[in-house]
């Protein structure tokens, strides 16, 4: 999931902290379109959830301190979604929904190593800018991913095994050194997410080299290198 925070000004403007305000309207959980300051509500309490979950896990958090991150009464924020496990759903299924997208994008037609390329890079850029959502996945899925274990199963699945096609095809045509498709994908999934989920490690490491502005272009460029080399065609 990238980061979705609003700009604070917006926030305490737009912002409607009294439940009474609702009474008589239909609930954003139903089917009614939501209005716009719903909608930047909505993304103001999963950025605040996301916080939260990713330190605590889904045990460890609470309701009150959702609504306290997302500066929101807790009676407001109950409007928005009924559960604790409406809020850690929503939060995981945008955080899905956003890594998945650069693997649809992956065009059949294109060079295959620019495709893997800008998926590699895609991958990088949201583990980097976002490591709460990567490590709160990591945590679920380590837990036997009781909530989006349907979705691992189904879309996921069914979107992995497309493009596992798509990269045979490329294989057969020469285009790619012979490689399992499945393996590969694991592959770019374990390396570029490594860089959220033991940030810690890192950073104990290389110390305060993870901060320097030249780190993430290095991490960038070794990813690169080692992945797409070992799968260019060989002569």
């Amino acid at each position: 999931m990238q980061n979705r925070r609003a700009d604070p000004g917006l926030e305490r403007a737009e912002r409607v902290d009294q439940t009474v305000e609702h009474s008589g309207t239909e609930p954003p959980h139903g089917d009614r379109q939501p209005t716009r300051i719903q909608a930047i509500n909505r993304e103001i309490i999963l950025d605040a959830a996301l916080d939260v979950f990713s330190v605590n896990g889904f045990r460890g958090s609470t309701v009150d301190q959702i609504a306290v991150r997302a500066k929101m009464s807790k009676p407001n924020l109950l409007y928005y979604f009924r559960r604790k496990q409406d809020i850690y759903r929503a939060v995981l299924e945008h955080t899905l929904d956003d890594w998945l997208a650069p693997l649809e994008a992956m065009n059949a037609d294109g060079d295959p190593i620019e495709e893997l390329r800008r998926y590699i890079t895609a991958k990088l850029a949201m583990s980097e800018d976002n490591p709460a959502a990567s490590r709160l996945f990591a945590n679920e899925v380590l837990a036997g991913a009781p909530v989006v274990g349907d979705f691992l199963a189904t879309r996921l699945k069914q979107l992995v095994d497309v493009k596992a096609r798509v990269i045979r095809d490329w294989v057969d045509r020469g285009q790619l050194a012979p490689v399992d498709p499945y393996h590969l994908i694991f592959m770019i999934w374990a390396t570029t997410q490594h860089y959220a989920d033991f940030d810690v490690q890192i950073r104990a490491i290389v110390g305060r080299q993870v901060d320097a502005p030249g780190f993430r272009e290095q991490t960038a460029q070794a990813v690169l290198t080692v992945v797409l080399n070992g799968i260019r065609p060989r002569d």
